[in-house]
């Protein structure tokens, strides 16, 4: 079964930018077998839809505009992701909205599953995250690898990369 795991978000907004750090992280400290694909989708929004027909398991990480406690976390099927409301706080939310409604018309088969985190402060124009989330960032990540397991997919810890050292390497290849 073709899997794939993609981090969107904009790394110029503070915590918006926690889907793409864990992809990077993920992609930086462990092996996956049998292989899963690991995307930084940054803010490509609808151009993801393309990934909806060559995979048949889809893990969206993301920060979600739910009124609750900044670091909560929630696991939400795709078909259940529309129904949180009108609210969405970041052009990729909706674009993230756009691109599940399009597949869905199109009838792409691809069992789809957001893995979203409330972030703190998605405003300010800063690189990094948020004190409160990154210290909810290893329990966003055990969410994340617990997805990924339940795939039968078996991740191996690989290296020791910091969350700072991949936010670090990532902004140093000038990365939008």
């Amino acid at each position: 079964m073709k899997s794939i795991v993609i981090g969107v978000g904009n790394t110029l907004f503070r915590d918006d930018g926690i889907g793409v750090y864990a992809a990077c992280f993920l992609k930086k400290n462990y092996a996956f077998s049998p292989h899963l694909e690991i995307l930084d989708g940054g803010t490509m929004g609808l151009n993801l839809i393309g990934y909806l027909q060559a995979y048949e398991q889809v893990i969206i990480l993301d920060t979600l505009s739910i009124d609750d406690e900044p670091g909560e976390l929630y696991r939400i099927p795709a078909d259940e992701f529309h129904g949180l409301g009108a609210q969405r706080n970041t052009a990729h939310e909706v674009e993230i909205i756009q691109m599940l409604e399009a597949g869905a018309l199109y009838d792409l088969e691809a069992r789809v599953t957001i893995l979203g985190i409330v972030p703190e402060d998605i405003t300010t124009v800063s690189v990094g995250l948020s004190s409160s989330l990154e210290q909810h960032f290893s329990s966003y990540l055990q969410l994340v690898l617990d997805e990924i397991t339940s795939l039968g997919i078996e991740p191996t810890r690989t290296k020791e990369c910091s969350l700072q050292t991949v936010i670090e390497e990532l902004m140093g290849s000038d990365h939008r």
